[in-house]
């Protein structure tokens, strides 16, 4: 924590634990809490930058009003030894005017040449295998312990600043919003092409029909002939009866 200032942060929690699994995104978040009575202006800062995204990595907290920060870990390709983590995240926190803005926010808002009052939180990140919870004695073990504290040997740990990772460019967003695209192009494409049967199905019912009445038709007429008729005749019947037979088999 830095120079004599009174808390302007409360942390909740002061380690970040990770359900680490190997190739998968994991997320955890913390709570920043202004319990006093002045504008807060925070920024979030890690020892490895490309390994982690913080949402949001900056940004201001109103009296006596909370803000949740979401961390999250990229795809790690292996474990490492032991389950044992060495990044650390600092929390930087001032006090800044009542109208200012989180794009306001800049990092020289918290160099010691800024004049301003910069209060200083350390946390550890903790690896916590999937299958197993800690035991017991493990929480109560590291509960007891005081992160603020025990973390302010690192002084020299370089903890750099990181990209805020915004909605819009989510992969989750931008894979649901091409999955709706996708379905709504699907069901178009069904559409059409059902519309498209039906009507050929109707019209393929309207020349059946219309086959069967001329059909009727030389029946008749042939009926009226006591049974005398050409070969002409005969080809005409036959062709009808081959054509009818062709379109209900469609």
């Amino acid at each position: 924590m830095g120079s004599d200032s009174k808390e302007l942060l409360g942390i909740e929690p002061l380690e970040l634990r990770f359900p680490f699994e190997t190739k998968k995104q994991i997320s955890c978040s913390m709570q920043l809490a202004n319990r006093t009575d002045d504008y807060i202006g925070f920024k979030v800062k890690t020892t490895s930058p490309k390994k982690y995204c913080v949402r949001p990595n900056s940004g201001i907290v109103p009296p006596r009003s909370t803000s949740d920060v979401i961390v999250t870990m990229q795809e790690q390709k292996e474990a490492p030894p032991d389950m044992q983590c060495k990044d650390k995240f600092l929390v930087q926190s001032v006090m800044v005017a009542e109208d200012t803005s989180a794009k306001d926010i800049t990092g020289d808002m918290f160099t010691k040449k800024s004049g301003n009052v910069v209060d200083e939180v350390k946390l550890r990140v903790v690896y916590v295998p999937p299958p197993k919870p800690p035991s017991p004695v493990r929480e109560g073990s590291e509960e007891g312990s005081s992160p603020r504290h025990s973390l302010s040997d690192g002084s020299n740990l370089n903890y750099q600043e990181m990209q805020t990772t915004r909605e819009p460019d989510d992969p989750l967003s931008l894979a649901a919003v091409k999955s709706q695209k996708d379905q709504e192009g699907f069901t178009s494409e069904t559409s059409a092409l059902i519309s498209k049967l039906t009507e050929e199905r109707n019209s393929a019912i309207q020349q059946n029909n219309k086959l069967r009445q001329e059909l009727d038709l030389v029946r008749r007429e042939l009926s009226k002939q006591n049974g005398g008729f050409s070969f002409a005749v005969v080809a005409a019947i036959a062709l009808l009866g081959i054509l009818l037979g062709f379109i209900m088999k469609r």
